[in-house]
């Protein structure tokens, strides 16, 4: 059994004090797999005095000079793409397909995206005037990540920060840290400069509340629950860093009755399913024109009846375990709430899916004759539940969609383009989807309201890191 280490200042290490193990589980299993010997403050600290000795030399880095450093990194994660796979599977459960097709694949394309547009950005401007506007990197960057994606969080965080010259102290989700190790691992090989990029394992109340208040940190980067996001801002207010965040969702899927309905229901319940349910942007709110409502619902139910769940290690397109016994216990309570709301269960419902006694194993869920007040159409499940509401008219779909403390994305379903263009403008959401488009490595990620603020992905995702400076005089003419 492993036990996993940090990675400071270009070398591996065990942490200078004892501050406790945490087991590493296989969701699927309830088996331990590995151990982390947990970080504290004093490895945080170690960590940001490393990034902060080794910014000044690597932001003078040439821009082609980092390029190649991440061209070499996707090098060595290509050629170890079934390592990270297996280790995404093992430590949070997603199947071997998904992980194969999806969850490492995003690790892959956030690198090449970034590579992609700090080849295009214009990294230096002049004025009308004598000025020139150049862009410079923001400095120490803390970056947190969680669990679900944990290659895509990680992929969209630190390649564009090390292309930037930003120098970097990753602490991923203890829940997921067996391909944030490997990640560590590829950037080792890849030949970074010391100090670079560093690895603290351990949570985020003890090593993440450390980056955030330090005053050499620059920036702090984060993905996860709103809750704790809120907490990173509060810690880092007083040395007035930058703070991008990517939270929580409840996103709504507007269905019109003009839209392909056995398409777009499909559509939706198996995008909802997705990952056991276990992304920030999921469309769990299902909102369904009236006229078609009961219809949808027979559809979802029937869809919804033929996902299959089981052992993740298995190829195949059927769900896995959610990630921990803390969320199946959640999940569980949601499930329990709903119906006690009086929401209408017309697939699956609390226990796990049969046949399957041990790992943390969800039955995929649907309530129909939602209202937006219920707690199961405001409350963030991530696990695979589908909740279905109605609606009569265009503008009481949006204000359905909006009536929620969430705007990280939103879906809309119809046949009419002009329509669904119009709606997409209306929706408070910081992506929209239409008719089943997918996400583009190179268009910008993130949230209104209280699902955080800033962008990564492409060159959005770049120019988090960097600052503008303007040299005045800089033109003799």
């Amino acid at each position: 059994m492993k036990t996993l280490q940090h990675y400071i200042d270009g070398r591996w290490a065990a942490p200078s004090a004892d501050h406790g193990r945490f087991a590493v589980i296989n969701p699927a299993t309830e088996a331990q797999v590995a151990e982390i010997a947990m970080g504290g403050v004093e490895e945080a600290n170690a960590a940001v005095a490393a990034a902060h000795r080794a910014f000044p030399e690597y932001a003078a880095l040439p821009l082609e000079r980092r390029v190649a450093l991440a061209e070499r990194l996707l090098a060595v994660y290509e050629r170890r793409y079934g390592e990270m796979a297996a280790a995404i599977t093992t430590e949070m459960g997603a199947p071997h397909d998904l992980s194969q097709r999806a969850q490492a694949a995003a690790g892959v394309g956030h690198i090449k995206e970034t590579i992609a547009a700090a080849q295009k950005l214009d990294w230096e401007t002049r004025t009308r005037g004598k000025a020139a506007v150049v862009r410079e990197p923001v400095g120490v960057c803390g970056l947190i990540t969680p669990w679900n994606w944990p290659l895509n969080q990680i992929g969209a965080k630190v390649a564009p920060a090390l292309v930037a010259g930003c120098t970097v102290v990753l602490k991923p989700s203890e829940q997921a840290p067996l391909s944030a190790q490997l990640f560590a691992e590829f950037i080792d090989e890849a030949g970074y400069p010391a100090g670079a990029f560093n690895l603290v394992q351990g949570t985020g109340p003890v090593v993440g509340h450390a980056l955030a208040v330090h005053p050499n940190v620059d920036m702090m980067s984060f993905t996860g629950s709103t809750r704790a996001g809120i907490s990173v801002a509060k810690a880092a207010a007083d040395t007035v860093k930058r703070v991008a965040q990517e939270l929580g969702g409840k996103s709504p899927n507007l269905v019109f009755a003009d839209a392909d309905l056995e398409a777009a229901i499909k559509r939706g319940v198996l995008h909802c399913f997705n990952n056991s349910g276990q992304s920030c942007n999921a469309p769990t709110r299902m909102l369904v024109e009236d006229s078609v409502y009961e219809r949808a619902v027979e559809i979802a139910a029937a869809v919804g009846a033929t996902v299959e769940v089981g052992d993740p290690a298995k190829p195949g397109k059927h769900l896995g375990p959610v990630s921990s016994k803390m969320q199946f216990e959640k999940i569980q309570r949601c499930i329990e709430q709903g119906i006690a709301e009086g929401a209408r269960l017309v697939l699956g419902g609390p226990g796990r899916p049969p046949g399957l006694e041990r790992g943390y194993y969800v039955r995929p869920t649907v309530f129909a004759d939602v209202r937006n007040t219920m707690s199961v159409a405001r409350d963030e499940i991530f696990g695979p539940v589908l909740t279905m509401l109605r609606f009569r008219t265009l503008d009481e779909a949006i204000e359905i969609a909006n009536d929620t403390a969430y705007g990280l994305a939103a879906y809309v379903q119809t046949q009419d383009l002009d329509k669904a263009r119009q709606v997409a403008r209306r929706l408070r959401a910081g992506s929209v989807y239409l008719n089943g488009a997918a996400q583009d490595y190179d268009a910008p990620f993130g949230g209104f309201k209280q699902s955080g603020n800033g962008r990564e992905c492409g060159v959005y995702g770049l120019l988090e890191f960097l600052e503008y400076k303007a040299i005045n005089g800089f033109y003799a003419a």
